[in-house]
C-alpha cells in the first residue's frame, strides 16, 4: 500500500518499507491500528531516519506527516493515552538533557535555520534551567527568538525548532512561574 506519494523513478525518495513500519508502530501506539511493537515515544519520531530507495516516498510529504505524528503522540501522552502518561513532571535537569539530546532533521531543499544560531540560543536555556547564567531566558524569549535563515549550508529545518521552541516556552513557563 502506498501511504505517500512517490518521487520520479529515477530519483530516491524514503524507503517504503521503513516508512511504513514506522507509520504502524505510530497508529499502534495512537490506537488507530493494531499495535505493532512498543509504543513508540515523539522522541522516537524525532529521530527516525530512513534509508533511501529510487522511487521512494516524497520526503516533504513523509516529513509533514511525521511532524503531524510527533504533535498527536505528544497530545496522547499528555492526555494519559500514551507510554509517559504515569510519570510525574520531569526536573529542570531532565528538561536541560532533553534539549541537549535534541537533533533536528536538516531543512529541505537547502534551507533551514543557521545551526549555531539555534545551538547557542539553546544552550542559553539550558543554562538557564541549570540557574548557571546571570542572563537568564524568559518564555517570552524563547517565544521571540528569531534566527537567520541559510540557504544552500547546513541548517534546521524551521517548522521542528519552531515546535521545539513552543514547548520550551511552556516548560520555561511553568518552572519559573513566569
Amino acid at each position: 500500500m502506498n501511504r505517500f506519494p512517490r518521487v520520479l523513478a529515477v530519483r530516491a525518495g524514503y524507503d517504503p518499507d521503513q516508512v511504513d513500519a514506522l507509520v504502524r508502530r505510530i497508529e499502534g501506539a495512537l490506537g488507530r491500528g493494531a499495535p505493532d511493537g512498543e509504543p513508540i515515544t515523539a522522541d522516537e519520531i524525532r529521530a527516525a531516519r530512513f534509508r533511501t530507495k529510487l522511487g521512494g516516498y516524497h520526503e516533504v510529504a513523509v516529513d509533514f506527516a511525521l511532524q503531524a505524528f510527533i504533535v498527536a503522540v505528544e497530545n496522547r501522552s499528555a492526555e494519559g493515552g500514551g507510554p509517559v502518561a504515569s510519570r510525574a513532571e520531569p526536573s529542570a535537569e531532565e528538561h536541560a538533557a532533553r534539549i541537549e539530546r535534541a537533533a533536528f532533521r536538516a531543512g529541505r531543499l537547502g534551507m533551514g535555520y543557521d545551526e549555531d544560531q539555534v545551538d547557542t540560543f539553546l544552550d542559553r536555556v539550558v543554562a538557564t534551567l541549570r540557574g548557571t547564567t546571570d542572563r537568564p531566558v524568559t518564555p517570552g524569549d524563547v517565544r521571540s527568538a528569531r534566527f537567520a535563515t541559510v540557504i544552500l549550508k547546513p541548517g534546521y529545518a524551521v517548522r521542528e525548532v519552531d515546535t521545539f521552541l513552543a514547548d520550551l516556552a511552556g516548560v520555561l513557563e511553568t518552572r519559573l512561574g513566569r
